[in-house]
């Protein structure tokens, strides 16, 4: 059974149907260099801003009974924090800093001595920082709303 073939474009069709193809690739090029064109920097961030529920109630009562806490990459990274509390009152004397100094192998960071009160390098004893991490890279540390929250990508 023989079957019938569809009508046949002239040539003249298909050259303008290119073209105008041609024309509104063109166009779509042209407003995307537009829009880009005075837009200035770009910064790319991914993710949350910051670290964040930790109702503070039960989060500083946890530090009062065991002490600091270590969170290990909090932004799946190399990014290890110590969250720390400082005082009786939940709505201040937080702090949170870097676990390990600059340039330090993964394997090394600050271990809380509740004796002494401040914290000593895994690797390194004789390296050691007061409760509040002095010398190491802090993170701002608010509450809001009942929760403490950290900035872990300052602007």
């Amino acid at each position: 059974m023989p079957v019938s073939s569809g009508p046949r474009p002239s040539l003249r069709a298909a050259v303008m149907v290119g073209l105008a193809g041609v024309v509104v690739a063109l166009g779509l090029v042209g407003a995307v260099l537009l829009l880009t064109r005075g837009g200035g920097e770009v910064e790319i961030r991914l993710g949350d801003r910051d670290f964040r529920d930790m109702e503070i109630g039960r989060i500083s009562a946890e530090i009062e009974d065991r002490g600091p806490i270590l969170f290990g990459d909090v932004a799946a990274g190399s990014l290890d924090i110590i969250l720390q509390h400082v005082g009786d009152d939940p709505e201040t004397g937080w702090f949170a800093f870097e676990a390990r100094r600059t340039g330090q192998s993964r394997d090394c960071f600050f271990r809380w001595r509740p004796d002494e009160a401040d914290f000593a390098n895994t690797c390194d004893p004789d390296d050691i920082v007061d409760a509040a991490g002095t010398g190491l890279r802090q993170f701002n540390v608010a509450v809001v709303d009942g929760d403490v929250r950290v900035d872990i990508n300052p602007s």
